[in-house]
């Protein structure tokens, strides 16, 4: 079975290649910025799907155009920044994270792409596909089709599995980051109870509250521990930006505007 031309079994062998090498890229970059080792990856494993995937867009789409840079690189650009913009929007749907952000840049698109990480795209494209990609398809050429074969499963099975580990892992945050918002919306609730005068049912039901909200926060820090320690920038998306101090701030105020009203039922008496 073949794409493009391409044997299915080099397209895996490919993608699993390009995504560690993408992995190893970006750790050795955020290693050196910080200072410190950062292992980098959506998965648990040294890979970089992002990369691998983008890589075999490529080869796949951008060999033909090797004859001509000046179609070759535009089209690299623009197709590998969608890329780059389309998995960042499907990261944040499912999880409500973002695991890169882009704002502090200039000509920046939701801070899901930019215009110097784009230009970036069409160099390593040219990179990849004139001097990294040529020998790589030799190699390839030279292991033997019973290798190759088992390689691609056994490989292919443990990615399989490490997806599926981290999916349930983003599963497990994302319920607790709508739960959050939940909680953000209960605590809108309350403050309207207080606003109703209802002192002793807002004073018991927000101790209640905020015992579970605090237990959420510190179940999604645990949860999350391992995703920080690769994405040091990885913060909440707005729409789930929730925190304990807006949290206490809401309960405060709503304190100190039942304790005026009844101070002024006081004076009327």
């Amino acid at each position: 079975m073949t794409i493009l031309g391409y044997p299915i079994q080099a397209l895996i062998l490919y993608f699993i290649f390009y995504s560690f090498l993408g992995w190893l890229m970006e750790t050795c970059y955020c290693s050196i910025l910080q200072h410190r080792l950062v292992d980098r990856g959506f998965l648990y494993g040294p890979v970089c799907p992002i990369y691998g995937a983008g890589v075999l867009l490529m080869i796949l789409f951008f060999t033909p155009l090797k004859s001509n840079l000046l179609l070759f690189y535009p089209t690299a650009v623009v197709v590998m920044t969608s890329w780059e913009y389309f998995v960042a929007w499907i990261l944040e749907t499912t999880t409500h994270v973002r695991y890169w952000d882009y704002s502090n840049h200039r000509f920046n698109i939701k801070g899901r792409v930019c215009l110097s990480i784009a230009l970036t795209w069409g160099v390593l494209s040219y990179v990849v596909i004139f001097w990294i990609h040529p020998p790589v398809e030799r190699l390839y050429d030279t292991i033997p089709l019973w290798l190759v074969n088992t390689l691609c499963i056994s490989l292919l099975v443990i990615l399989l599995v490490d997806a599926a580990l981290t999916i349930r892992h983003l599963a497990l945050v994302s319920q607790l980051v709508v739960k959050l918002a939940a909680a953000r919306d209960e605590a809108q609730v309350q403050l309207s109870l207080g606003r109703a005068e209802l002192e002793q049912r807002l004073e018991s039901q927000s101790a209640a509250m905020r015992t579970r909200y605090s237990q959420q926060i510190a179940r999604l820090e645990r949860y999350s521990r391992s995703f920080r320690r690769k994405y040091a920038n990885m913060h909440l998306t707005s729409r789930y930006a929730s925190l304990s101090d807006d949290l206490k701030a809401s309960a405060a105020a709503a304190r100190k505007e039942l304790l005026k009203k009844r101070a002024e039922r006081k004076k009327k008496s």
